[in-house]
């Protein structure tokens, strides 16, 4: 079954190992083939995007979906895990569905999963703000 993908104007897409950019115009494809990575332009994190833990594992798993060889990037992707997990225990649940996905080479569930915890990330990262807006308005 063919995958119908539509793009707006200059809008890029990776299929496998190629980047296509859209012209000025809106275009459909329609994808046919097994097991072809696939990421819209929304979806994409590039290094200078990934400026957060929880992004540099979003950035490190895309890099594994996109592989032709994702165990290259188990090792960056393993070390990252373990520093979110040192600082946020709480995340765990998140990650063991990413190393689930990973170990299980569903590697586009694991982007998902990974969208997850940069979610997750940008909540602990609000309430932290908000904790600390709050202690600062008690002390002035």
């Amino acid at each position: 079954m063919a995958l119908k993908v539509e793009l707006k104007p200059h809008e890029r897409i990776i299929i496998g190992a190629c980047v296509i950019t859209n012209t000025d115009q809106r275009a459909r494809l329609l994808i046919d083939g097994d097991n072809i990575p696939i990421l819209r332009e929304k979806d994409i994190l590039t290094p200078e995007t990934a400026d957060t833990p929880a992004k540099l594992v979003y950035l490190a798993v895309q890099l594994m979906y996109i592989s032709p060889d994702p165990q290259v990037n188990h090792g960056t992707y393993f070390n990252l895990v373990r520093d979110i997990v040192t600082a946020a225990p709480s995340a765990w649940p998140i990650i063991e569905e990413i190393n689930t996905d990973i170990l299980s080479g569903e590697l586009y569930h694991a982007l998902k999963a990974a969208r997850k915890l940069v979610a997750y990330e940008k909540t602990l990262l609000d309430l932290n703000r908000s904790h600390n807006a709050e202690a600062e308005r008690h002390s002035a």
